[in-house]
């Protein structure tokens, strides 16, 4: 398998513009990830304050105020290396301009929004192709908040109200930008209520391990595997290597599923998890790697 240079950190989101509505919801007096130090720890992964970092708002419908909110937040810790890519087609996302900024850059920042925006405007483009080979090839951060966390994985969510997500097929999933292979990712978990559509995702998809990110929350993924969860809220993780039973396959569309002995981990600050061997880990920052 190949191992990741670089590092992800996906983040649940906390300007309220996810996958399930394009409302313009303003989030310029809701930075609270921001000040909690997720936006700091990405910059210092980056390199710190004099890092570049390229902002993409293409999966957001208000992309200007958005761009405008991360160079104000970024600014707040004295990060001013900073810019935004206004991407919003196929064709812009293959403007030579964009693929020499990326080049130069020692991070990629997504932003919230739909996530089939991303996949739709970067799937097999040139620049897209770079983000990639920079991640895998170099130290290279590659961050996501709401629909860019989720846009993440190979497989990824794109719709599924939580009311309804306990029925089959009320949860739609598609192929992700595939920076991991091995999970799905989740964001705004606990405020929308999302724990069924997850589950449901995994049952289907059991040797995937399920994410669910809480609002001000992030994941730090190193080297494809390692997981360190930072912020303030919580990580629900969910392992369905080890079902005894599930209805998936055989209910017809629209009836409740079962699922016998989903695993379940809730990390805060500080604990991490180990995707490859399915391991929780206490407390990241004493851990020896070795030891796993």
């Amino acid at each position: 398998m190949n191992i990741p240079q670089g590092k992800l950190i996906a983040i649940g989101g906390a300007e309220d513009k996810g996958p399930d509505s394009d409302r313009p919801v303003r989030f310029l007096n809701n930075l609270n990830f921001f000040e909690l130090g997720i936006l700091k720890r990405i910059v210092d992964e980056a390199g710190g304050i004099d890092a570049r970092i390229e902002v993409i708002t293409t999966a957001s419908m208000i992309p200007i105020e958005v761009g405008n909110n991360y160079l104000e937040a970024f600014g707040r810790i004295g990060c001013t290396n900073i810019g935004v890519m206004h991407i919003r087609n196929r064709e812009d996302a293959n403007l030579p301009e964009y693929f020499e900024r990326m080049e130069r850059c020692n991070a990629v920042m997504f932003t919230g929004g739909n996530q089939l925006r991303l996949t739709a405007t970067f799937g097999g483009t040139k620049l897209f192709k770079l983000i990639y080979k920079k991640y895998f090839t170099e130290y290279f951060v590659v961050a996501g908040t709401s629909a860019g966390a989720m846009a993440m994985s190979q497989t990824m969510i794109y719709e599924g109200d939580a009311s309804r997500a306990h029925l089959k097929g009320e949860v739609k999933i598609t192929t992700g930008l595939g920076f991991m292979e091995n999970v799905i990712f989740d964001s705004h978990f606990e405020k929308r209520g999302r724990f069924g559509r997850l589950s449901q995702v995994v049952g289907a998809n059991p040797s995937a391990i399920g994410i669910g990110l809480g609002e001000d929350t992030g994941m730090l993924i190193t080297e494809g595997n390692q997981m360190e969860a930072i912020g303030s809220g919580m990580v629900v993780i969910i392992d369905g290597h080890d079902v005894l039973h599930s209805n998936i396959a055989d209910i017809p569309e629209g009836n409740p599923m079962s699922i016998q002995h989903l695993v379940v981990h809730i990390c805060a600050k500080g604990n991490g998890y180990y995707v490859n061997e399915r391991t929780f880990i206490e407390n990241m920052a004493t851990k020896i790697p070795e030891e796993i």
